[in-house]
């Protein structure tokens, strides 16, 4: 065989092979996608769509990373530091806002205690508490048990730790107010008995302490006053001059500078701290019933049957007259430097302005009336207490209830708001230094004298807490 005739041979058989193998590989996939179509007639679509959803997600999900990426690696290092510093200045100006916010608080905080300050130095401070305040159940009451007569005089020490009282039977017992127990007792000084611890003889009528609590003063129907160690009780001097009994006392705020008054129609000035008498005023045309006294150096008296609240300037040694109530004037206390209440047997309660010699208001018949129809007298008015520089007032009679007010706006309105019930003269009101409750001297007598006696009252100390509503929250709270 020629060469040619080899190599046509050898092309032959290859291109067999090849077309041999490209058969095969057709059959495979035909067989393959036989199987294929089998099997999605057997699946059905739905299954075959999932994964297909699936794969898809899978495969984009990277995709989306990477392109993040590559936008925060296309970020140029200019464009980084812009980024930055905007939101350093964004930063930056809400601590200005928050800052500023809090100086435009603390501003206003500091305006209104300036405010209140002004007005309390100008004497025309009047805080709004009297609508807060809640009556008080009965079974709250703290009743304290300890003199044998009834109660003539109350005080309480500036701290609101202890209650001084004083009684017709002559002692002074001087109580905690945090656990109602008797701290202390200035015993009766019985006459003609030598060696004796120094003490009253007689009716003890009047007590004031001083504002930093050191100094206890106490006056009686002998015509004595005595000056006590408030925290000790211990006797320190005795002042005398007055020629009948001693009816009302007061420090002056922030000194140790003592108003005494008496039935001798005489107002008398002293200096305890260096146990000195300093002068005599006269004016009252009747015995003089109480007094009382704040900053400033001037005092107001109650003038009793003369029908006058008085005040004193001390250092003009002048005195300003005003007229008001029809019957006796038993009773009176400053509200703030330019406001003062008073209380008289007529039953009616005044608030007074030191620029007008009238009463801004007059309630008539504060407490009622008594009697058989047609015979009907109005209850006395024995006491009265003001909540410092507020518009809260307390007034007491033998009605077997302490009543509480509110002072309208410019104290030209006095308004009841609620009674507290107690049986027996209330002789002597106080409230605490920070309002948050109301103590009555109580007896079976009136602290003047016996015209009646109550015989199911107790001589007893009374601590009235005043319990205040919640505030409505405001606006954006």
């Amino acid at each position: 065989m020629s060469a040619a005739a080899a190599a046509r041979k050898r092309g032959r058989s290859a291109s067999g092979a090849g077309a041999g193998a490209g058969a095969g590989k057709r059959r495979r996939k035909s067989q393959a996608d036989s199987a294929g179509e089998k099997g999605k007639s057997k699946g059905g679509g739905k299954m075959n769509e999932e994964i297909s959803s699936d794969s898809e997600s899978e495969s984009l999900a990277p995709r989306r990373t990477e392109e993040e990426e590559e936008e925060e690696l296309e970020e140029t290092a200019q464009e980084k530091k812009l980024r930055l510093a905007k939101l350093y200045l964004e930063q930056l100006r809400q601590q200005e806002e928050e800052k500023a916010e809090a100086q435009a608080f603390e501003e206003d905080q500091v305006a209104g205690r300036l405010k209140e300050d002004v007005l309390e130095q100008r004497g025309r401070l009047q805080k709004s508490v009297a609508k807060e305040i809640q009556a008080p159940a009965p079974a709250d009451i703290q009743v304290l048990r300890g003199h044998q007569l009834s109660i003539t005089c109350v005080v309480i020490t500036p701290d609101d730790s202890a209650i001084f009282s004083a009684a017709k039977d002559c002692t002074i017992i001087k109580w905690s107010v945090e656990s109602r127990r008797k701290l202390h007792v200035i015993p009766r000084a019985k006459k003609g008995v030598e060696g004796q611890p120094p003490g009253h003889g007689s009716h003890i009528l009047c007590m004031a302490i001083s504002s930093d609590g050191k100094y206890l003063a106490s006056g009686d129907r002998s015509k004595l006053i005595f000056i006590w160690e408030a925290q000790s009780c211990r006797h320190l001097y005795t002042f005398t001059g007055h020629r009948d009994a001693v009816s009302g006392l007061a420090f002056r705020r922030g000194t140790h500078q003592l108003y005494s008054t008496s039935h001798d129609r005489s107002v008398k000035v002293w200096n305890v701290a260096e146990n000195s008498y300093v002068e005599t005023l006269f004016g009252h045309q009747d015995a003089v019933a109480a007094l009382d006294a704040l900053s400033r150096e001037c005092c107001v008296t109650a003038g009793g049957r003369d029908g006058t609240v008085r005040v004193w300037k001390i250092p003009e040694e002048s005195q300003l007259v005003f007229y008001g109530h029809q019957g006796s004037i038993d009773s009176i206390q400053l509200i703030n430097e330019e406001h003062m209440v008073s209380g008289a047997d007529d039953g009616s309660v005044a608030l007074w302005g030191l620029s007008k010699k009238r009463p801004l208001a007059l309630q008539r018949e504060a407490h009622g009336l008594r009697g058989e129809p047609g015979l009907e007298q109005p209850f006395w008015v024995s006491s009265v207490a003001a909540l410092l520089n507020t518009d809260l007032v307390a007034t007491g009679s033998h009605s077997s209830r302490v009543r509480l007010w509110q002072c309208g706006e410019g104290f030209r309105r006095l308004d009841p708001l609620c009674d507290i019930p107690l049986v027996g003269f209330i002789n002597s009101l106080k409230f605490s230094t920070s309002g948050d409750f109301l103590v009555a001297g109580v007896g079976q007598e009136h602290r003047l004298g016996r015209w009646w006696r109550i015989k199911e009252a107790r001589n007893s100390v009374c601590i009235i807490p005043l319990r205040r509503a919640p505030r409505p929250p405001t606006a954006g709270s």
